[in-house]
């Protein structure tokens, strides 16, 4: 039987006569894609940060290509600037390799004639040397090869021009048998031969840096021109992309449209049954349940006093759970058509919403010591039948929740207060509740304590969420049992833009 194992291990060759050990298999490690992150992650977008990544990358990419676009055009007119330096250090230097070879020619003719109209073209090189020199150093700054270059052709210039100077000397004091021999040979023949290889060799030197530039110029053109092609094949990507995105965005909306109308439709429909439903229980379960109600009574007056306590007592549990009945579900018609009732929108001064309540409150708190403390309270934007249904059933409750209090204290104010809403409570000292039950307080028919100890249906606080929620608002609430429950209601302080 063969283990399998991650680890790498070799196997040994067990000897001659001895069992073979089990074999040992190694399975690598499949390598996590290194596009599978991304591609993750773009698919988790949504079609606007989609679109947004897209221009970014294309962004990033257009600068980087502009950048190098830019280093590249800088190096096309760097190197234009110095081949154009390079064809006048080179046009200069034929001109300067031609004057000294006049010199030396009508110098020579001098040397044999005597005829001081042949010394013009070489007194014209003495006087502009300076300027030849001049000009060289200024067309070969920044090329250390080609200014020793420069300096040694100046030494040879000069020496060119000492000696044909020294030959025209000894002709005037000498005669002409003392500079035979230069005037056939030259006065500065070895020194006209170095100045024709320096020239020569600044020459080569140039047409080969000028050749470099070239390829170099070449180069960074081809480059400028792949990289715009990228940045234009970029730009194409992008459009592409976003058009994609919005005909695949536009195509989905499409179907959620389609889909979202076919659950209306649907949810129309199951209205519609909900209204009939309502309906019948509204008539059809009504008039039953008053019968119970109607025909338990009458059997108890019909009886009289023959009943003993025990059957008295059932005819009152039928006669309670009958009216029960109906509690229930006139509530729950209530919670439905709170659901669907239109909202009405204007402000609501919820200062004299709370003390209204109170003022109709008045005859059922009687005979109950209740310590109020009302804060003011602001205007929110809201209809004013549905928030004092709010506040009813959350001031109701207060009040049914510490009938067992000898001093009960009920608390309405502010608990904090933004530019998008306000949040008020509704705070008093009751039996409370376990806060792990907080999640049941708004929901339909949840209840946290017997009806036998406090009477209700459960609807009250499930309308409250309901009629917040359709405001746009939030509930919650905290307890500690025994020590009473803080219900919070977060309203909206401008109205939703139509």
């Amino acid at each position: 039987m063969e283990s399998v194992t991650n680890d790498r291990s070799q196997i040994p060759l067990a000897p001659a006569g001895e069992p073979k050990p089990h074999a040992t298999v190694t399975i690598p490690a499949k390598p996590t894609s290194f596009w599978r992150v991304p591609i993750t992650w773009f698919h988790a977008l949504t079609i606007e940060r989609r679109i947004l990544a897209g221009f970014g990358l294309v962004f990033v990419g257009i600068l980087v290509i502009s950048a190098v676009s830019y280093r590249n055009t800088s190096v096309l007119i760097a190197n234009s600037g110095l081949d154009t330096r390079s064809h006048e250090l080179v046009q200069l230097l034929g001109n300067i390799d031609v004057a000294m070879d006049e010199a030396e020619t009508s110098h020579r003719r001098y040397l044999v004639t005597g005829e001081t109209l042949y010394l013009q073209t070489y007194q014209t090189v003495v006087e502009q040397k300076p300027t030849f020199i001049k000009y060289l150093n200024d067309l070969t700054q920044g090329s250390s090869e080609q200014q020793q270059r420069v300096g040694l052709l100046n030494q040879m210039m000069d020496r060119q021009l000492n000696a044909e100077a020294g030959a025209i000397v000894q002709l005037a004091n000498k005669g002409f048998e003392a500079v035979k021999k230069m005037a056939l040979e030259g006065a500065a023949k070895q020194e006209l031969g170095t100045i024709h290889r320096i020239i020569a060799e600044m020459e080569s030197y140039e047409r080969q840096a000028v050749r470099r530039r070239v390829m170099e110029s070449a180069a960074s053109t081809t480059n400028t021109i792949v990289l715009l092609g990228i940045g234009a094949l970029l730009q194409l990507v992008l459009l592409a992309s976003v058009y994609y995105l919005i005909r695949h965005d536009i195509t989905e909306r499409r179907r959620v449209a389609t889909e979202l109308q076919r659950r209306g439709e649907l949810l129309e429909a199951a209205n519609k049954e909900l209204e009939a439903f309502s309906y019948s229980v509204s008539h059809d379960l009504r008039a039953p349940l008053r019968h119970i109600d109607g025909y338990a009574s009458l059997l108890g007056k019909a009886v009289g006093d023959s009943l003993n306590e025990k059957a008295a007592r059932y005819l009152q549990t039928i006669s309670n759970s009958a009216k029960q009945m109906g509690q229930l579900i006139d509530d729950l018609l209530v919670f439905s058509r709170m659901g669907r009732q239109e909202m009405l929108s204007t402000t609501v001064n919820l200062d004299q919403l709370v003390k209204t309540i109170l003022y109709d409150l008045r005859l059922d708190l009687q005979g109950r010591e209740i310590s109020w403390r009302i804060e003011r309270l602001p205007e929110v934007p809201g209809d004013p039948a549905m928030l004092r249904q709010v506040f009813v059933n959350l001031i109701a409750n207060a009040v049914k929740f510490t009938s067992t209090r000898p001093m009960a204290k009920i608390e309405v104010g502010v608990d904090r207060r933004t530019s998008g809403e306000v949040v008020i409570f509704v705070r008093d000292n009751g039996v409370g509740f376990d806060m792990q039950y907080a999640a049941k307080l708004f929901g339909v028919f949840q209840r946290l304590h017997r009806v036998d100890e406090f009477e209700g249906t459960g609807i009250g606080l499930a309308n409250v969420r309901r009629i917040v929620h359709r405001h746009g608002g939030r509930t919650w609430a905290e307890g500690i049992p025994d020590k009473g429950a803080t219900f919070y209601v977060a309203l909206p302080t401008r109205r939703p833009r139509s």
